[in-house]
């Protein structure tokens, strides 16, 4: 007992980080076992040891003081792993889509809480608390998924940030709302000024004075050193950000995008990842203790219809502003699936509308109740949104709608074959996987489909094809289709980190298959290799001879010489693209000055992007013609003026030097 008292008194807070830590251990232990989110662990422990449980902890601010430090990383590491130029890529979706987002979140719940009987100024106020996402649990969740740098991952980003950003003038609209006469105006106005001043210090941080500071330090090899400085950067500029009014968080992603841009943000983000861990356990943990369990179970049936209808609003908004922007119906859905929660802003917006008497007591905990419910059931929807997401398009809506989603039902092929054995594997059935389950067929090789996309799985199981609809990296898809009797299982999708998660996925089952893999970038080689690929065909060797073919019978080539250049070059193991021998000193073909490059749409505006590729007039202004553009598994060569280039893409263009660099500096972040 008197060593107890001596430690409370030496460190108050020790008994309560004790306390949770414990818990949060015993708890965790057993939801793994169950395989439930540890996410839904630290908030279960948080209601558990929270005023409304059991009341085992007393310093409830400094929790909450803890909690903020684990957001604070959490975004300075995505911050880092991000980077300006991939910032610069999606502003489009930052400012249309977040601020589409955002509006009509308002607009709806407003007219939907004052039917429900408040008043219009409480009615704006919940909806200023709708319109608001967890950023700290989504980014967290795609993060683990290996999800943040694809399309959809993105643009859930980009809407994120935007609601970081809003939460600034909603805080000063708040007292407006309550009655109170500030000069809204003028604080919109110097919150203008202060945001450019913050941006304008990103940029010159990023660029010239944080990557000379860390070379120097890594100069002196000192890893102590190394962690105080980054340490330092992402506290200082997130004070910076709440000096003048915006958010720790935002702060701390902007000092992580001012690492990115330096050579040293790997070894950064390795040596925060424990900090941001363990504090960011606190901030799910203070998020529990939220939590009235008693209240829940007194209007159990209230707030489950509450919950649904903020699901369902939330969901249709998101969808619809990602759709505004020209995304897919499926990319949409995915980022609906994906920000349908409350976000921990808005509990501190709500705080900020109690003290001002925007809220009674009752409201304030079905708002809780709600926030906490949505936030929990995040994990099991985040992780199986691209499943939901394909099933909301399969769904049996009148032909008008159909046609509207460009879909129609999807039969449900099963492969179900226990003698399945001794057979081809083929994952992803873009134009390869085409290729090769109709060179199996022609050579009496037993194969197996897996696909992704509905339509096509749709239009192939029609035609007769063992196909399945399913995530490759989702063991029982892959037990389902006897991948541990297959001889030979080709990967043929060009997401390089979904392939990673299936190449693992299969070796977790068996090392019977020969696992042949299709990459995009020779650099992708060395690391599907040690996942347990056995072999990996590097897609820039065999698309480039097949889009070159082309360029060269449009250069009236002989298809002689042509077939027998491309001979060649395989022959030798591809070495004119490795560069390890000359392989044109053995064999010449007289061609005009051209160059002859592929490159990646970086950018969702420009002169030339979303555009028909005749009204672009790409070969009239630049001077560079396109050859084919490469779009998810699909590779488009034959293109018509009716073809557009979208961010993402890859653009295969032929043209001098000058008019491609010309061109590059349209498509892509400089």
């Amino acid at each position: 007992m008197l060593t107890y008292l001596l430690a409370s008194v030496e460190l108050p807070m020790l008994s309560d980080i004790v306390l949770i830590f414990g818990l949060a251990t015993l708890v965790i232990l057993l939801f793994m076992r169950l395989k439930i989110p540890t996410i839904i662990g630290f908030l279960f422990t948080g209601a558990i040891a929270g005023p409304y449980g059991l009341s085992l902890v007393q310093a409830s601010t400094t929790v909450e003081v803890l909690s903020e430090i684990g957001v604070i990383l959490l975004l300075f590491v995505i911050g880092m792993e991000f980077s300006l130029k991939s910032l610069l890529s999606i502003k489009k979706a930052v400012f249309i889509g977040g601020s589409l987002q955002v509006s009509i979140t308002i607009l709806v719940t407003t007219f939907i809480s004052y039917f429900l009987g408040f008043d219009w100024n409480v009615a704006v106020f919940i909806g200023f608390l709708f319109s608001l996402s967890s950023t700290a649990i989504v980014l967290k969740l795609l993060q683990e998924g290996g999800q943040v740098n694809t399309i959809p991952g993105r643009t859930t980003l980009a809407i994120l940030i935007f609601q970081d950003v809003v939460i600034v003038p909603l805080m000063l609209f708040t007292p407006m709302l309550a009655g109170e006469s500030d000069n809204i105006a003028l604080s919109l106005f110097l919150m203008a000024i202060k945001g450019t001043v913050v941006i304008l210090i990103t940029i010159v941080s990023a660029k010239y004075l944080v990557p000379n500071l860390l070379f120097r330090i890594a100069k002196s090899r000192n890893e102590e050193l190394f962690l105080l400085s980054i340490i330092v950067i992402c506290f200082a500029v997130a004070y910076l950000t709440s000096l003048l009014g915006l958010s720790l968080g935002l702060g701390a992603f902007l000092a992580g995008l001012i690492i990115s841009e330096s050579d040293y943000s790997h070894h950064a983000t390795g040596k925060i990842l424990p900090f941001r861990e363990v504090f960011l356990s606190f901030f799910f943990v203070s998020v529990g203790m939220l939590f009235d369990i008693t209240f829940l179970f007194s209007h159990i049936f209230v707030i489950i219809g509450l919950t649904l209808l903020t699901f369902v609003v939330k969901f249709v908004i998101a969808s619809i502003s990602v759709r505004a922007i020209g995304q897919g119906f499926k990319e949409a859905f995915m980022v609906g699936l994906s920000i349908f929660q409350v976000g921990e802003f808005s509990l501190l917006l709500a705080k900020v509308g109690m003290t001002y008497s925007l809220f009674d007591a009752e409201t304030y905990q079905y708002f809780l109740a709600i926030s906490i419910i949505t936030m929990a059931v995040t994990p099991f929807v985040l992780k199986k949104r691209e499943e939901l997401a394909c099933g909301i398009l399969n769904l049996p809506l009148p032909s008008r709608l159909n046609k509207r989603f460009g879909n129609e039902n999807i039969p449900e092929p099963s492969i179900e074959d226990p003698s399945l054995t001794d057979h081809l594997v083929i994952i992803g059935y873009g134009l390869n996987g085409h290729n090769l389950s109709k060179a199996a067929k022609s050579a009496n090789i037993p194969y197996a489909i897996i696909e992704m996309n509905p339509e096509t799985v749709r239009a192939e199981a029609l035609k007769g094809e063992p196909i399945m609809y399913g995530d490759a990296a989702n063991e029982s898809v892959l037990e389902h289709i006897n991948i541990h009797k297959a001889r030979v299982a080709v990967i043929a999708i060009s997401n390089a980190e979904a392939t990673k998660r299936i190449i693992t996925a299969i070796r977790h089952i068996t090392h019977n298959p020969y696992v042949i893999v299709r990459t995009r970038y020779v650099n992708e080689m060395e690391e599907n290799h040690k996942l347990g690929a056995d072999e990996v065909i590097p897609e820039e060797f065999e698309t480039s001879i097949e889009i070159f073919h082309r360029v060269l019978h449009k250069y009236l080539i002989p298809r002689h010489d042509i077939e027998e250049f491309t001979a060649e070059v395989r022959s030798h193991n591809y070495e004119m693209f490795r560069g390890t021998t000359d392989v044109t000193s053995r064999f010449k073909i007289d061609l005009p000055e051209i160059n002859f490059v592929s490159l990646k749409v970086e950018k969702d505006t420009g002169a030339f992007i979303n555009i028909p590729i005749k009204e672009a007039g790409i070969r009239e202004k630049i001077g560079v013609n396109v050859v084919a553009i490469k779009r998810g598994d699909r590779t488009i060569t034959e293109i018509t003026g009716d073809q557009k280039l979208k961010l993402g893409d890859t653009v295969y263009v032929v043209g001098k030097i000058e008019a491609i660099e010309a061109f590059q500096k349209e498509i892509e972040v400089d």
